[in-house]
């Protein structure tokens, strides 16, 4: 079978269909996971492979980089497990941070599709477990203390489940009930994602994967060449600086090289690996530069693993960006996230009108609370709220939007009925955008009470406490992120923070930066700014001048 034995409309309607088929597995994943931080948060992902590992449809929802990251964990498997070792039933798991998603609390799982006896393929998903021991945060010092480390192991084998791995695992988290109920949606996601792929062979008469995939991977990387191609060759350099750890800033160093339809991410110059969470293994690396591009480059195509062949990221080892085991990871998306900026400040000198500012949720600011609920059970739930998105060529950046990640706060009334929390208060942030000819979006306000009769404790993983997201071409930057307790301390956005019965804390997260000169923002953009209470007159005035006060006259 060739190219032209598929009609491009037949084509249309099965790639249409692998994307649903992924796309329920990842609605299954979210109806019968346990946690908020998955059925809430988006903390996921679900993908159908060829018999290769490769992804062929990546789910519409949860993490994108983390869906191109399951191609990479199963050809790990296949590595050591080899394809014809494989039967019916089996299932294997691991959260080795370099293996898997960059951090132990992230659980992937492969399950293989048998066809007539044949492996044609792999359903796989990776979730954000409750709870994987150890201690979450970017204090630890090494991956040990980090919690329990999976290498790749068969959970099930021939559909019998590996009891003996389980018990040790679940004896090792504080939480084995959610822990394994998330595991078990983990599960049946992949059931339902194999089941429709057999369902979709014996609809369309396909013997396997292999020629589809062929295709879909060959139309996907024909258009990111294409849009590779209409870069200017050339090689594009940037810089961005991060709070690293306490007196150990860190830097970001991007050179981006195009080169006909192909381009190079490469990190050399960046900070050295440091002995706290911070560290961003390969995978999350590439992952979390992959996906900027593709949003840039081509957001239209469907994602899949070619997508991703045009474009190549390499980073030195040892570096915060590839570190060496045992380095401490748990934090990896503090230095992760912040790498979409330094690709957009590097390509605004080549294609300014399609880049955005920096983002104030790049990285994002988790806070983590344990405690005691009502019944005197322990919790531990993450909060998952969005700062600022950097402003565009053509529109301020939305308010308290993530990116480059895709996970959302949910609902707080979720989170407030599985813990001793109330949120009292959660608003935009005025005067957090960045001011420009478009001004950077909002960040966002958070006030949270322990209303419980015992302390519980708050960990913050967080940056931009020092070094906001900047402007592009001349827009200013954002406001940087903080945190402050209601007795006037204020925690440092990497740190553990106990909070005793009926305080509260409040979180300020960052604003995006703004893009062109403010001078060049039209007055009704600023009086719309001024009537809906984003921006203070006062701050309008010191944003963009006497101008404003032909505003304050009307």
């Amino acid at each position: 079978m060739h190219n032209e034995d598929i009609d491009p409309i037949t084509l249309e309607i099965w790639w249409s269909r692998l994307i649903a088929i992924a796309d329920e597995s990842a609605t299954a994943l979210l109806r019968t996971a346990f946690t908020t931080i998955i059925r809430e948060s988006n903390d996921y992902a679900t993908a159908l492979m060829n018999a290769d590992g490769d992804t062929l449809a990546e789910c519409s929802g949860g993490i994108p980089a983390f869906a191109g990251l399951l191609g990479t964990t199963t050809r790990s498997f296949l590595a050591k497990f080899p394809a014809r070792e494989w039967q019916p039933g089996d299932c294997v798991i691991t959260n080795d941070p370099w293996l898997a998603a960059g951090h132990l609390p992230d659980i992937a799982m492969v399950t293989p599709v048998f066809y007539e006896g044949r492996l044609v393929g792999f359903t796989g998903s990776v979730a954000h477990s409750a709870d994987i021991g150890g201690s979450l945060g970017a204090e630890n010092q090494e991956l040990f203390e980090e919690g329990i480390c999976i290498p790749p192991m068969r959970l099930y084998r021939a559909g019998e489940r590996n009891e003996a791995m389980l018990e040790l695992f679940l004896k090792n988290v504080r939480l084995p009930k959610l822990v394994l109920g998330d595991l078990e949606a983990q599960l049946t996601a992949n059931q339902v994602c194999r089941q429709r792929a057999i369902e979709f062979l014996q609809d369309t008469g396909l013997k396997d994967f292999q020629h589809l995939s062929h295709i879909v991977h060959l139309k996907a990387e024909q258009a990111m060449r294409r849009a590779i191609e209409a870069i200017p060759d050339g090689v594009y350099r940037a810089g961005v600086d991060a709070d690293g750890f306490d007196h150990q800033p860190t830097h970001i160093e991007c050179t981006v090289t195009v080169a006909g339809s192909e381009m190079t991410l490469d990190y050399a110059g960046t900070s050295r690996q440091i002995n706290r969470g911070i560290n961003c293994v390969l995978n999350y690396t590439k992952a979390y530069s992959l996906y900027p591009v593709k949003c840039l480059l081509d957001p239209r195509t469907r994602r899949n693993a070619g997508s991703y062949r045009p474009i190549k990221v390499t980073a030195p080892a040892g570096t915060i960006v590839n570190p060496n085991y045992p380095a401490p990871v748990a934090a990896r998306h503090l230095t992760g996230h912040i790498l979409c900026c330094a690709i957009y400040q590097a390509l605004s000198q080549v294609i300014p009108d399609r880049v955005i500012a920096d983002s104030g949720g790049a990285p994002a600011m988790r806070a983590r609370f344990s405690g005691l609920d009502a019944q005197g059970g322990r919790y531990t739930l993450a909060l998952f709220a969005s700062a600022g998105m950097g402003a565009s060529p053509r529109r301020d950046g939305l308010s308290a939007t993530a990116f480059p990640t895709n996970s959302g706060a949910g609902s707080v009334e979720a989170l407030e009925s599985v813990s001793s929390l109330l949120f009292k208060k959660k608003e935009l942030r005025v005067d957090s955008g960045g001011a420009g000819r478009f001004r950077g979006g909002l960040g966002q306000e958070i006030e949270v009470q322990n209303i419980s009769s015992t302390p519980i404790q708050m960990t913050i993983t967080g940056d931009r406490e020092k070094h906001p997201a900047l402007g592009i071409l001349g827009g200013q930057a954002g406001a940087v992120a903080s945190a402050r307790l209601d007795n006037g301390k204020t925690p440092r956005l990497k740190s553990k923070t106990p909070i005793e019965p009926g305080a509260s804390a409040t979180l300020y997260f960052a604003g995006g930066g703004g893009y062109g000169p403010p001078e060049e923002r039209s007055l009704d953009a600023i009086a719309y700014d001024i009537r809906n209470g984003y921006t203070t007159l006062e701050q309008a005035r010191k944003d963009y001048g006497a101008r404003v006060d032909a505003i304050a006259s009307r």
